[in-house]
């Protein structure tokens, strides 16, 4: 009785300790978790020449937007905030007005929102507001 107690508990222990070996690290896991909220969100939308997507990408500091044509694989229109000061809220409106003047230019009115991984929240909100104020239609 002794014996198998001590040879289930180090098979469990041996269990553990490979499971640890194959997980990944915290960082990882941050990426992952993001690319999967991505995935989701992008599996639902698509961009076509009359009705683009416009894709945001935030990072710590900065923030761009980017019209994209999912059919033919191009891009319609960028514009991000590496000339704009100001802060991340300002700069992320600024890039919304941006976006929006590109669609007119390029005589688009609506495009299909893609938030990626973040919140449509803070930044990525003040983005799209400032989008519609400009003439996108969500």
């Amino acid at each position: 009785m002794m014996m198998s107690m001590f040879a289930v508990s180090l098979e469990n222990r041996l269990q553990v300790e490979t499971h640890k070996d194959m997980s990944m690290n915290k960082e990882q896991h941050k990426l992952h978790k993001k690319k999967r909220r991505a995935h989701r969100t992008r599996a639902q939308i698509s961009g076509t020449a009359d009705r683009p997507r416009l894709s945001v990408h935030r990072t710590l500091h900065h923030i761009s937007a980017q019209l994209i044509d999912d059919a033919a694989g191009t891009t319609l229109a960028f514009a991000d905030d590496s000339d704009v000061t100001g802060t991340k809220v300002e700069r992320a409106i600024e890039v919304g007005k941006r976006i929006a003047t590109a669609a007119g230019a390029k005589k688009i009115t609506a495009a299909v929102f893609d938030r990626g991984s973040a919140r449509f929240h803070g930044r990525v909100k003040a983005l799209a507001d400032s989008a519609r104020e400009g003439g996108l239609k969500f």
